[in-house]
């Protein structure tokens, strides 16, 4: 299983977006999501992300170049994962339950929790509303898939209070984290499923804990 460390940031709500935030990440190193786990869908855009946290909550970048992009989600909690989709899930303790935060690449989200794919749990908008989120896609959704020759890169903070199965979670400082990062797109032209940490079984599945990487917040 693969392995990273996190770096802590001295940031809050207040300094996210701000020219001292843009620099403090790009120190942060890129990790890429590169495994084609799956013959049958072969295509491999390139994709990478960037992940600190803070006393507000997680931070992640994402990077993507691909053939096509595709935004036809516009509410939060709708069917993101059929657009150009990057995807985070992570389990905050031992106790079974991870959350799948995936956004698609004009950055409307869908937020579960629950211990595996089936009778997941979406989050109350008024939570997933307060996940801080900034594409640099001049396109807004909805839109249908268009060919595209420029990189997307999505921004995004994470409040703790989005882990709504876990009241009172905070920063979790010299910890170690199950989780994964992901990017598909179920209804492209060419669907595709790459995982940062390889997953094994037989057909597309991220909904999959035993497969997720460990993630060390320094």
């Amino acid at each position: 299983m693969k392995e990273l460390n996190v770096k802590y940031l001295h940031w809050d709500s207040n300094t996210l977006w701000n020219q001292v935030f843009f620099q403090e990440l790009n120190e942060i190193a890129w990790n890429e999501i590169q495994s084609v786990n799956w013959s049958k869908y072969s295509y491999k855009p390139t994709v990478r992300f960037k992940i600190a946290y803070c006393d507000f909550g997680l931070i992640l970048q994402y990077q993507v170049e691909e053939k096509s992009i595709r935004a036809k989600a516009v509410l939060d909690n709708e069917d993101v994962w059929k657009d150009s989709c990057v995807e985070f899930f992570i389990a905050p303790q031992n106790d079974g339950i991870y959350y799948n935060f995936e956004f698609n690449c004009a950055g409307v989200c869908l937020l579960a929790a629950g211990n595996s794919r089936n009778g997941r749990e979406k989050a109350p908008l008024s939570l997933v509303g307060q996940i801080i989120r900034y594409s640099d896609l001049n396109k807004k959704p909805p839109f249908d898939e268009t060919a595209t020759n420029t990189p997307w890169t999505l921004f995004i903070a994470i409040p703790y209070v989005c882990f709504f199965k876990h009241p009172g979670f905070i920063a979790p400082k010299k910890q170690t984290l199950k989780a994964n990062f992901y990017k598909c797109g179920d209804d492209l032209a060419e669907p595709h499923y790459l995982s940062w940490n390889p997953i094994q079984t037989e057909k597309p599945d991220f909904h999959r804990p035993e497969f997720f990487g460990s993630l060390y917040f320094e």
